[in-house]
């Protein structure tokens, strides 16, 4: 890889966390500056607006998460335990954060809503994504006959995620892991009690 090519992702790694700590809005280029080390000349040198470095950092963070789910649902045959392990992705996300900042879904959905608009359509599509995953995991769980063929699967997506992302919440707003550790668990429990055959 080229020195150029190098430099630009790190300036992303950098950013993506700083855009998920602190948001688009709250982060100043004088914060990346500070965050990488470089001038300014040396960020706009790589990219030609915030903006530009914030979609590309936000498209890195979405590629750590994706990571991580991976590695949560590798190796499980069941659907049913492919399920509940990808929601475990966030039970340390005090100590052990997927990416620093907590869940930049989340994060940029919150800081977008009404600022930037293509920052909000890139969370949406983000979303999009993530629902297809747990969409895709629990109709093949109905075929394989794991879980109830008789499954609403919209309301029960929907269900999850915003459960899930409740409990990173509150985890983050408390410094305490401890919330998204019991939101875990009350969703493991729902899975194996409304959802498994």
């Amino acid at each position: 890889m080229r020195k150029g090519q190098q430099t630009r992702e790190y300036i992303i790694g950098k950013a993506a966390r700083l855009f998920n700590r602190q948001g688009y809005r709250g982060s100043a280029i004088s914060d990346i500056m500070e965050e990488t080390g470089l001038r300014k000349g040396g960020i706009y040198n790589h990219f030609s607006s915030k903006d530009e470095l914030a979609f590309e950092a936000f498209d890195y963070a979405v590629n750590v998460l994706k990571e991580r789910y991976m590695k949560a649902i590798e190796g499980k045959e069941s659907r049913v335990d492919q399920l509940i392990s990808l929601f475990s992705i966030y039970n340390n996300i005090v100590e052990d954060p997927p990416l620093e900042g907590g869940c930049p879904l989340l994060n940029t959905a919150v800081d977008s809503d009404d600022t930037h608009p293509e920052l909000k359509q890139k969370a949406q599509a983000a979303m999009n994504r993530w629902y297809d995953l747990v969409r895709m995991i629990i109709r093949s769980g109905i075929k394989k006959g794991e879980f109830r063929d008789d499954l609403d699967i919209e309301p029960v997506v929907t269900y999850l995620t915003a459960t899930f992302e409740g409990g990173v919440m509150l985890s983050k707003l408390y410094g305490d892991s401890g919330y998204m550790q019991q939101t875990f668990r009350q969703m493991k429990a729902y899975i194996l009690k409304e959802l498994v055959k």
